[in-house]
This record gives structure tokens, sequence and C-alpha cells, in this order.
């Protein structure tokens, strides 16, 4: 059996598809990647990967300025080279995105074979049409990360219906990119006890850990444990690597826009650990079997976006606002990109080098946290800091306790919890919400029943009002945002009486696990 997985997203993101596609070879799978064409090279630090099909993004974008004919064209002729090349049994599509449904759709609908169609799909009259909740909610999840519970590469395995993660593990650097690397680390350092991994840039600036931060850094690193900093990242990010190495009296080795991806994941291999905002060199250094240390700032938060290995470092800001909301300016001036400081980075760091041990202490402004998996094979993160007495961290447990098995459409009816609720004074606060949208759901439930047998217009047109109004009472606990995006996405994805009466069954479900949880 043949499967082609279609991630049309950037760099980090198609490096975590990396499980889904050990998972689905597993499961007896020759599998494929379909990746936009800048990010083709990629799969190259891939293990499995049966064969890559580089979409021409921007060649179908200027076509399409032309003439959409010839567009349609360029379109077709690929999935054709696919169907030609591998024609795949499964299509497995991991990119919310309309071309890559419109792909999904076109792929899985072959004249004289039946393909299955796993994740974002349309129906035939172009309508979200989704295989599972799980794809539901990876694509509400990634506009509302910081209420999100659950890493990607989980999401990704979930939306395959793969069901438990696989072990995030990339390909073996070739002996050639080893001994580059080699190469790029061999300069005489005169005392030089090893290499640690400096990543400045980021997507953003705000993204970014401050440059004096890095400096401060690699000076106790060189003066007290003799480590020299090795700079990583892009062509375009080599200014940062200039300011950090600016009256900087440590030594280090400079590669930024000197290496390609290869030669990077055969250079993380060298390295006794990165530190790194969250980027694409973080997941390459996790599914390297490279320690990391990971700090996460703005609207990053590792909960969702963190290191998908056993044994890593997370930091972030221990503020309230954090994470802040994507497309929101700050009200604080990007404080949170000062609140963990090259001492806590430092004292974590050291005392990994030194003893293999993770520690970090609270009140030193910082969140950490220790990744690690779960029961079911999902990453999860221990404090290391005392944090996991907070309200924010009891929630995230609770969500990922409950949010999983309604995302799995697992009976909640009778559900006895294993973790513990947040404070009272948490909880009272979503109690109104709660059992708001519990009793409208309800109502919706009955009215459904009636329509069913009786679909009378003038109680149709009432129902479907109140479907605006569960919306609105989710989304007024910052808390719930995700639950309300999710409602919104579903509820507009049925078009049968049948389909919307399971749904407020589901809904009503899980919000009323969720109420009693705080009682």
């Amino acid at each position: 059996m043949k499967a082609l997985v279609i991630n049309l997203t950037r760099f980090g993101d198609l490096l975590q598809t990396q499980p889904v596609v050990s998972g689905l070879v597993q499961s007896g799978y020759d599998t494929s990647i379909m990746c936009l064409d800048n990010f083709s090279g990629t799969t190259e630090l891939m293990r499995d990967v049966s064969s890559t099909f580089a979409m021409p993004g921007a060649s179908v974008l200027a076509a399409l300025d032309r003439d959409w004919r010839e567009s349609l064209n360029i379109f077709e002729s690929f999935c054709a080279e696919i169907e030609t090349q591998i024609n795949p049994d499964l299509i497995v599509n991991l990119t919310p995105s309309l071309p890559a449904r419109l792909l999904a759709m076109r792929l899985s609908r072959a004249e004289g074979k039946v393909r299955e169609l796993r994740g974002f799909a349309v129906d035939s009259f172009g309508f979200n049409a989704d295989t599972t909740p799980w794809a539901g909610f990876l694509q509400v999840a990634s506009t509302n990360r910081g209420a999100s519970p659950f890493n990607v590469v989980d999401l990704f395995s979930r939306v395959a219906g793969l069901g438990n993660t696989v072990p995030f593990r990339l390909a073996e650097p070739s002996s050639e990119m080893k001994a580059a690397a080699d190469k790029c680390l061999a300069g005489p350092i005169p005392g030089a006890e090893g290499f640690v991994g400096f990543q400045p840039g980021a997507s953003e600036e705000r993204r970014r850990w401050p440059v004096k931060y890095f400096r401060e850094l690699g000076e106790r690193l060189w003066k007290e444990l003799r480590k020299v900093p090795v700079l990583l990242g892009t062509k375009g990010e080599q200014p940062l690597g200039d300011r950090i190495l600016e009256g900087a009296t440590f030594p280090a080795v400079n590669l930024m826009g000197k290496t390609g991806l290869p030669e990077l994941a055969a250079v993380l291999g060298k390295l006794d650990v990165l530190i790194t905002n969250d980027t694409g060199t973080m997941h390459l250094a996790a599914g390297a079997g490279t320690p990391v240390a990971a700090i996460f700032l703005a609207t990053a938060q590792p909960w969702d976006t963190g290191p998908a290995a056993v044994n890593s470092l997370c930091l972030e800001p221990d503020a309230d606002c954090h994470p802040c909301p994507f497309g929101v300016a700050c009200p604080n001036d990007n404080m949170c990109r000062h609140e963990v400081g090259a001492d806590v980075v430092f004292n974590a760091v050291s005392r990994f080098i030194t003893d293999g041990v993770w520690e970090s202490s609270a009140g030193e402004g910082a969140r950490s946290y220790l990744t690690g998996r779960d029961e079911l094979g999902f990453m999860t993160l221990s404090s290391l800091s005392g944090h996991d007495e907070t309200d924010r961290h009891k929630w995230i447990i609770l969500q990922r306790e409950l949010y999983r098995r309604f995302l799995d459409e697992e009976d909640l009816s009778a559900l006895s919890l294993n973790s513990t609720p947040p404070s009272r004074e948490f909880c009272l606060r979503l109690m109104k919400p709660l059992s708001e949208a519990r009793d409208l759901l309800f109502l919706l439930g009955k009215q459904s029943e009636l329509l069913q047998g009786n679909p009378m217009e003038s109680l149709k047109v009432k129902f479907l009002a109140n479907f605006q109004k569960i919306q609105d009472i989710l989304s007024s606990s910052p808390e719930l945002t995700v639950l309300s995006s999710l409602w919104y996405f579903e509820s507009r994805a049925h078009d049968s009486m049948d389909g919307l009466s399971l749904l407020l069954n589901r809904y009503r479900s899980l919000v009323s696990a969720l109420h009693i949880s705080f009682e």
C-alpha cells in the first residue's frame, strides 16, 4: 500500500510530520510527502520518506494572474504526476488551507480506484468536510495557540488517524555531512571543552530572546565551563550574530548563513546542548537527539510547539499575559522578552552539562518545564519551577484530559477525572458561561428532536439563531476560546438535522463534564 502526506507549511511544521510518516510506514504504507517547493529540501532530513513531491506554489499563483486556465493546467499536471509515479491508496492532508483541501479532494477521487482520505477535506459543494474532530481542533488551535494543550506532533498523528504518536526521530546525517560538521568546529580554540549552540533568530522580533542575554550567556559558558558558543541561523539572521559577538570576550564559531540543512543537522549532533528560540532549528535538534533548552516568548508557548523530544527544557516568562494572542499589539512593550534572564538559562544549562539533569527554581521570572510523554504517548510538560500548582497549569491538564476524550468521541457521561481542579475563584469564573452553554445546548437538543419529526420553519429559524449565542457565551471567557472556535467551525460543517443533533449532544457532554469538574 502507498500513502501520500500533504503538508504545505513551513520548515519546522514539516519536520514535525516525521512521526506521521514513520507511523504510516509502521502500518504498512510506503509513504511519500507533498510539500511546498521552497521547503522540499527538508525531507532529506527525514526518515522513511519514499519520495517527495514539491508543490510549485509560486508557479500556480503566477499563472493564476495571467490566466486561470493555465493555473488549472499546472494543478492538474501536478496531480497526474503523483498518480503516475505512486498511485497512492491513502491521502493524509495535514494542512487546512483551501489549496491543500482541493488537492486532497482531487487526489482522493481517482477514476477506477477508491482512495482513502484522512484529515482536511472538502465536500462536493466546496464546504469543509474533515474526517475527524481532531482536524477541526488543529485548525482552530493554530490561531489560538495560547489556549491549546496539545503538541503539534500529537495533533498531526491524531488527524492522520494513527492514535499514539511515534517518537520523533529524524534521519541520521551522512558520513559526509558529519565530516563537514567536524570541519566547521575544528578551529583551534585552546582550553575549549565542548560546544553549545545559539539560535538567536525567530519569526518575529518579539519572539527573540535579547541579544545581550545571549552575549552574557556566552561569557559565562566560556569563563565557567569552557564551552564555546556556536552561532546558528540563516544568512538574513547574521546581524543578530554580529551583535552577539560585538564586544564579546569569549571565543565563538559563527556558522550563521554558512550551512545547508543537512550540514546543520550534523553540526547539531556535535553540540552539548542547543539554546534556542521557538524555531525550526529547535525541532531539527529535537529530532536529531540534541539536548535542547528552548525559550518561548510573545505568542510562542511550549505546550503546543515545544520540542517533541523527551528530556528537553522549556522556559517561558512567568507573566499572567503570556502567551499573548496572535495579531494583537502588546500593551506592555513586550516586557516578557526580558523576564527570562541569562542567569536563569545558565544555571539550568550548567547543571545539565555538569550532572545531566535539568533543574530550575521558582521565583526567577520564568516558568520551567521538562518535556516527556504521558501514558498515552502524548507529549507533556512537567513543571520544574513549582508552577504545576498554578491555575493555568491545572487548567491545561484538565483540558488535555477532557478534550482528548471529546475529540476521540468517547463517552463523557460517567467520567472519573484524574486531574486536580483549579482554585475555587478560577472555577467560579468559568462556571457561569459553562452553565449557560450547557443549558442552551440542552434546549437546542430538544428542539432538534422536534424538528426531526416536524420541521417547522419558524422554529428552525430560532434554532439556528441560537448557534451563534453558544459561541458568544463560550467566547466571553478567554479560557474557552478554543472551544468557542471549535463550536463555530464544527456547527457550520453539518447540513443535516441528524448531524446537528449528534453535535449538540457531544458538546453538551463536554460542557457538562467541565462544569461538573468545577463543582
